[in-house]
């Protein structure tokens, strides 16, 4: 696939449907951001495009127009396409595997819980981005999808749980962020777990998402029974569940491909 430009596919609606709760979110956050990167088979008349941001991947169009070294971009990545791709997908990657997710909507307003003493929950600001560089590795995901710690701090999409000395103990945010739904994710550090921080940042983030007259979604797989309780205790309600698939190494060498001009 080409890496196109850093703005919109021409006529975007044609390739993915704006306005739908969940990763479906993740072209208009693309688009309006920056994060993340557009991509098709050709550069003029497409017949496949893909928008990928923060290790996600939404594929549409005609599968028969792929080979399967041009998708070597999306190696270890998470792919949601039509089920017409997965012959193509599933030559392209030494292993593709199917991840049965599950996307809810909010629909209850929830009281938010009292943090702990010494805990404040608030919005993030940009003066946060550094308490944000400072999460341990494996947490860098809750970022990601802002291009990292200042893109987040700096969002107005965030809200964290901070102890006396400025730490992070938990943080919530939209991840993707599109003009009806904001798709919610939820961190907390190990050490600050069953405090109820996730969910006094998630109620927060969720009454944020209101007041901009949107909807907040959550998404995880179907075998996360923390995610999905968390998700119902802060009152959303199931809508769908859909496939997702994680691709592994690729089974065959790229093809040479050039940046198109704008």
């Amino acid at each position: 696939m080409i890496p196109l430009p850093q703005q919109p596919l021409p006529d975007v609606n044609r390739w993915f449907t704006a306005g739908s709760p969940g990763p479906a979110s993740l072209p208009e956050h693309v688009a309006a951001t920056g994060v993340g990167g557009w991509w098709a088979d050709r550069a003029l008349s497409p017949r496949v495009a893909a928008v990928s941001c923060a290790g996600h991947v939404l594929l549409s169009g005609d599968p028969h127009s792929l080979t399967p070294g041009l998708l070597v971009p999306f190696a270890r990545s998470r792919v949601e396409a039509p089920a017409r791709f997965l012959p193509v997908l599933g030559a392209a990657f030494d292993r593709l595997v199917p991840v049965e997710r599950m996307v809810y909507v909010h629909r209850e307003p929830v009281d938010p819980p009292r943090p702990p003493r010494g805990v404040t929950v608030r919005r993030l600001e940009a003066r946060d981005a550094e308490a944000l560089t400072a999460l341990s590795g494996d947490s860098a995901w809750i970022h990601s999808s802002w291009g990292g710690p200042t893109g987040l701090a700096t969002s107005g999409h965030g809200w964290g749980a901070f102890d006396r000395a400025g730490q992070v103990a938990a943080v919530a945010c939209g991840y993707f962020v599109g003009g009806a739904y904001e798709d919610v994710a939820v961190l907390t550090t190990p050490e600050r777990r069953r405090e109820r921080l996730a969910l006094a940042c998630v109620t927060a983030l969720c009454a944020d998402i209101t007041a901009r007259g949107r909807t907040a979604s959550w998404s995880c797989g179907r075998d996360n029974r923390p995610s999905r309780l968390l998700a119902w205790t802060a009152g959303f309600r199931l809508l769908r569940e859909y496939v997702q698939y994680a691709t592994g190494n690729p089974s065959v060498r790229p093809r040479p491909t050039s940046r198109a001009s704008a």
